[in-house]
């Protein structure tokens, strides 16, 4: 879990929690700020991609299917003019070496998913190609490949160094999900309107609670994507990142949510109980408790 910090106000009595937060499964320190978090990097500005790090790893192979929906980039010119086209779509670059192994390894991964995610945008940069290339990787500040980055509106909005094809999906899933079943809300005033749609439905309303960059948070949230195909029926479920604007800050204080993930159940217009943490059988044991399944 990631935690957050600074939260004084009480919440409202419409949408007072019952329960106090179960013990968690995942910890990890995060704090939480007025503004939206910037991106956590640790690349140094002084290094240049021309003295940039290959990472090898004994990763199992995959051989790559049909790229065309990777587009290659040779140049700042191009990286610019394909974030430009993209608009407010994700959009996610590798930036890779022709010596990498992990590089080659990661690659047919990344293939799959532009083929699976019609919606989000992929690019390859090869490091190595040209001086074009590493003046790019100079000024996006990359010293070691592969690695990861995610824009929205040509903004970076996250990244990954050296991690295998779980993480890139999900992190794939957690940043560009606009086709799920799952409801994405973006203020205090969404949930209100959510919890109203679902007053007399009898549905449970589960909504996750999280924040941008948090690991745990994108560690769980394929698990939440499936529940809620599985379950269109008699769940609804919901998501928010309270890093996203004032509004989304304001009903985490309000909710008492002071570490992330945190799930909310929300049953006939009132919060029931909550969830804390990532493990996906207790996620599943809460929401069918909460459905009133006894689970032994």
């Amino acid at each position: 879990m990631a935690t957050i910090t600074s939260f004084l106000s009480k919440p409202p009595s419409s949408l007072s929690p019952k329960t106090n937060a179960l013990s968690s499964v995942f910890s990890s320190s995060l704090s939480f700020f007025t503004k939206p978090r910037p991106i956590t990097t640790r690349l140094e500005s002084s290094r240049t991609a021309k003295n940039f790090t290959v990472r090898a790893t004994a990763a199992p192979t995959k051989k790559a299917g049909s790229d065309e929906r990777v587009k290659k980039v040779h140049s700042v010119e191009e990286f610019d003019d394909a974030l430009r086209k993209a608009k407010n779509r994700l959009v996610v670059v590798e930036f890779a070496a022709s010596d990498s192994d992990q590089s080659r390894q990661i690659y047919p991964f990344m293939v799959d998913l532009s083929r699976q995610c019609n919606d989000v945008e992929f690019i390859l940069v090869m490091v190595d190609e040209s001086e074009k290339t590493k003046d790019l990787c100079t000024r996006e500040k990359i010293d070691q490949v592969p690695h990861f980055s995610f824009y929205k509106s040509m903004e970076k909005i996250h990244e990954e160094e050296a991690i295998g094809p779980d993480m890139l999906m999900g992190d794939v899933l957690y940043y560009g999900d606009s086709h799920s079943a799952v409801v994405q809300l973006h203020s205090g005033e969404d949930v209100e309107r959510l919890i109203e749609d679902h007053k007399s439905d009898d549905k449970l309303v589960v909504l996750d609670v999280g924040l941008k960059h948090c690991g745990p948070c994108v560690k769980v949230y394929p698990t939440v994507i499936k529940l809620s195909r599985m379950m269109t029926d008699t769940v609804v479920f919901a998501r928010m990142n309270g890093d996203e604007n004032d509004s989304c800050m304001r009903f985490l204080r309000d909710m008492d949510v002071v570490e992330v993930p945190t799930f909310l159940f929300i049953r006939d217009g009132e919060i029931k109980g909550r969830y804390v943490g990532s493990g996906k059988g207790e996620l599943i044991g809460e929401i069918l408790r909460y459905q009133g399944v006894r689970v032994t």
